[in-house]
């Protein structure tokens, strides 16, 4: 289960930082940036993958209020001039710097899901598997997590055929045969493979 260990190596504040839609073939990839409260943590954080959909629904409604929250989100447009690692990295620093939006105390010090950290000058530390140890990164898979499945569910409504409802963007069977038969839409990351082969050129 994820603890505060890593946290409390470091000055207050730490933000835990980390992302969601690295892998899927259409919409945004989305980073959060959540620093705990002192009190009054959410109960059943863990890292998101393993948390039902209302679960993660819930605790983020309660990280919202409860917690510092930053989030970056960049688009799909974006990650096909940037690829797929530098659009992540730009997300995360996207949710850091939220959290000094309109006033706000920027971190002390971030930790970051992964092996890899953004070109920024906050002090910081990759924790691969953070969020299965770093309570701050697990609150912040959970609330990445749920904002890009609900941005997922909007798309989904305008672009039903690719049944993005339930697969939010990748690369499923229903996804990957309507892509065959209907060609890309707007939302279509066209420099990631199966999309190019289904008819979406990825830019120049």
């Amino acid at each position: 289960m994820p603890h505060l260990r890593h946290e409390r190596l470091y000055p207050t504040p730490v933000a835990g930082v980390d992302e969601a839609g690295r892998g899927p073939l259409a919409g945004p990839v989305v980073a959060a940036a959540v620093i705990l409260p002192p009190r009054g943590v959410p109960r059943g954080i863990d890292d998101s993958k393993k948390l039902a959909p209302a679960e993660r629904e819930r605790l983020c409604g309660l990280l919202h209020v409860r917690a510092r929250v930053g989030i970056g989100i960049v688009e799909a447009d974006e990650i096909d001039l940037l690829n797929i690692h530098w659009a992540t990295m730009k997300a995360m620093t996207l949710a850091v710097e939220a959290l000094s939006a309109d006033g706000g105390q920027a971190p002390a010090h971030v930790l970051v899901d992964g092996n890899r950290l953004p070109r920024w000058s906050h002090a910081a530390t990759a924790i691969v598997g953070g969020d299965a140890h770093s309570l701050s990164i697990a609150a912040a898979s959970v609330v990445a997590k749920h904002t890009r499945d609900a941005i997922m569910l909007e798309h989904a409504r305008a672009y039903p055929r690719y049944d993005w409802h339930a697969n939010k963007g990748y690369a499923a069977p229903a996804h990957l045969a309507a892509l065959r038969d209907h060609g890309p839409c707007p939302l279509h990351r066209r420099s990631f493979a199966p999309v190019a082969r289904a008819g979406g050129s990825p830019p120049s």
